[in-house]
């Protein structure tokens, strides 16, 4: 029997991460304990003085206003990673550098690359700071423009019950601080879920990440903050 591993991000990346567990012999449950909800962007907060764009996470255009990535789209957009430059792609930048795959690695590449300028950098409310400082110890005048919000989600208790389907679950993938609070929200408040995962491993995207979840729980953090080395954490399906 394929070990059970539970997702808590939201769709549309619940899906694809589902497929990914499939393929690789593991059997989803998806429980989405967050989700992602765009935020109002003011008109005049993009610099007239941008010389280039940076993004770090796929959600970040998905819920930008399109009237925002058409102000945007003649600059070159920096892309954390091979998905978010495809995003930004599908959006409509036509010129896509596609980063090292990790935040910081990013703003490093970006302040050599493009000295003391200033930055438009596409966001979330909650996110590192790391990224920020890092540019602007380069020399980079960076502009945050928020498009989005990451929040908890408190699952119905028949919703529980049923992806559950009475059967423990072997790992659980922790991909935001906002999804840790409420993994160990759950366990408190719903007696099955808490024994049908307390002993799972729960599998974090970062240390951060990993200092939201509970006490008392099996907590492990990929080696990089992205989904190759989250599901790597897994090993054998067997």
């Amino acid at each position: 029997m394929a070990r059970r591993v539970l997702v808590t991000r939201p769709d549309p990346g619940a899906t694809r991460t589902a497929r990914r567990l499939e393929t690789l012999g593991f059997e989803p449950v998806l429980l989405p304990l967050s989700e992602t909800r765009p935020v109002p962007v003011a008109r005049d907060i993009v610099p007239i003085n941008a010389t280039a764009v940076a993004v770090t996470s796929s959600n970040a255009l998905r819920h930008a206003p399109s009237g925002l990535v058409e102000r945007l789209s003649h600059l070159t957009c920096h892309a954390v990673g091979a998905k978010t430059a495809d995003s930004a792609r599908q959006a409509g930048f036509a010129s896509v550098r596609e980063g090292p795959g990790d935040a910081a690695a990013l703003a490093d590449q970006v302040a050599n690359e493009l000295g003391k300028a200033t930055l438009a950098y596409l966001c979330g409310r909650v996110r590192m700071p790391e990224f920020e400082r890092r540019l602007e110890v380069g020399g980079v005048r960076v502009v945050s423009i928020e498009t989005y919000d990451t929040v908890a989600l408190t699952p119905d208790p028949g919703l529980v019950r049923h992806r559950l389907g009475g059967q423990p679950v072997d790992a659980v993938l922790v991909y935001s601080a906002r999804a840790a609070a409420a993994y160990g929200e759950l366990l408190a408040a719903h007696v099955e879920a808490d024994m049908l995962m307390r002993r799972a491993r729960c599998l974090c995207l970062s240390g951060r990440i990993a200092a939201a979840m509970g006490e008392g729980l099996n907590i492990e953090v990929a080696l990089d903050p992205n989904e190759d080395a989250l599901l790597a954490l897994l090993g054998d399906p067997d």
